[in-house]
């Protein structure tokens, strides 16, 4: 199974550089259009040059819009048949991998993920009368316009951008400077090399408070490596946890019907009208805001309004977050949140789908979710990396370690069974 849970993932090899090259076969065909996009990784641009000769071959008109976030290719592929986005998302520097995009901005269904799967071993040969054409496509203004539309920022607020050396440098410092924000960039060079682990996660942002209290600075927004994430800090240089965000966001656009994961916090119910739950993974929110909510969102950074795009979008939600600065007491605003204890572990495991097979679930990457009086908690193989993922929350320490220690020893049964049978 090539597809995790956003995209496929793999580190950077001759047989990825190979795949890209079968991608883009199976992705075109004769009068088709696909946009393409590349993260700031040293091994996107020859991956992107092996998808360009798959999709030429078969006659696709492609648009190459070079580095930009992720989405950007999907706010794009509206205008065309896919979007395809070369990227490892915050995964460290020598992954890279694939993300694709419908017409309407949202991510590959399952169906659509299959189906594209089964294409990859029927080559499609081209010939030399038949070839597509290549377009060096400018369509950033178009986007950025789309992010600054019926937004309104005090002028001269001061804020930090910390874009982790992404995608999301070559966007989101301009952005916010076009509304009005007095921007100070950090890791905005999109050299390739990450200056910090891309994920936007509090131990690989330890230099934001210091560097946020000593500015004056009224918050700091933070990206991972394409883009479609934006974590941020608040007026006292607090991170802001993923469920609070999604509050807080709910709360400003007034929201009354939002879309979220297994892994967010009951705090969510507490506070917000009607909410409906899905598997991990954006693929599933977009999904669900297709037909149903305000907005959407997941704890690891993921927003989605679809009013906007069906795609997270990290330059959107920066700037959206930088409004409600310039508006709000964020700090006040959060501490208003209601917060029960929330633990959360990673087990490497090589065995990852198979242990969550053993435990009984259809789908290893959308896992199992055990609810009770005291709380929940939930077990998945992660979609990106061999580890199995653990969140825990119950209303009390001692209740959310009792939950966790039930899923740990749930997950160590599990794969004694797993080994035991050899798979």
């Amino acid at each position: 199974m090539l597809f995790g849970s956003s995209g496929i993932r793999q580190k950077f090899s001759g047989a990825l550089l190979s795949l890209g090259y079968k991608i883009g076969n199976a992705l075109g065909g004769p009068g088709m259009r696909t946009f393409l996009g590349r993260d700031t990784r040293t091994s996107s641009q020859l991956l992107s040059e092996a998808v360009i000769s798959g999709l030429i071959e078969t006659g696709t008109e492609v648009i190459d819009l070079g580095v930009c976030p992720t989405p950007m290719v999907a706010y794009s592929a509206r205008k065309g048949n896919y979007g395809c986005m070369i990227t490892a998302s915050h995964n460290p520097p020598e992954y890279n991998g694939f993300k694709f995009f419908l017409p309407d901005g949202s991510s590959f269904t399952d169906d659509a993920q299959n189906d594209l799967e089964k294409r990859l071993t029927e080559t499609k040969p081209g010939s030399w009368d038949g070839q597509g054409a290549l377009t060096q496509g400018n369509y950033a203004g178009q986007y950025i316009r789309s992010i600054l539309n019926n937004r309104t920022i005090r002028k001269g607020l001061p804020v930090i951008a910390e874009c982790g050396n992404g995608a999301g440098s070559v966007i989101t410092p301009g952005v916010l400077s076009r509304a009005g924000v007095r921007v100070l960039s950090v890791n905005a060079n999109p050299a390739g090399i990450f200056s910090r682990p891309s994920e936007p996660v509090p131990g690989n942002l330890m230099h934001i408070p210091p560097l946020l209290l000593g500015t004056g600075s009224k918050c700091a927004v933070v990206h991972d490596g394409d883009a479609d994430r934006m974590m941020a800090f608040d007026n006292k240089g607090r991170y802001i946890g993923g469920d609070d965000l999604l509050v807080l966001f709910s709360r400003y656009t007034g929201a009354k019907k939002v879309v979220t994961t297994y892994d967010a916090s009951m705090a969510i119910e507490d506070l917000i009208p009607q909410v409906r739950r899905t598997p991990v993974g954006d693929t599933y929110v977009s999904g669900e805001l297709r037909s149903w909510g305000d907005i959407g969102g997941e704890p690891s950074g993921a927003w989605i309004f679809p009013n906007h795009s069906l795609c997270p979008d990290g330059p959107y939600a920066a700037l959206l977050f930088c409004e409600m600065s310039s508006e709000w007491n964020i700090a006040d605003e959060v501490d208003t949140i209601p917060h029960y204890p929330l633990m959360r572990v990673s087990i490497p495991s090589e065995y990852a789908r198979s242990v969550l097979s053993e435990l009984g679930t259809e789908s290893p990457t959308d896992g199992i979710r055990v609810t009770s009086d005291s709380g929940w908690y939930l077990i998945r193989a992660s979609g990106t990396e061999p580890v199995i993922r653990i969140t825990a929350e119950g209303r009390t320490e001692d209740e959310t370690k009792t939950l966790m220690e039930e899923a740990k020893q749930k997950v160590i049964q599990s794969g004694k069974e797993v080994k035991r049978n050899g798979s």
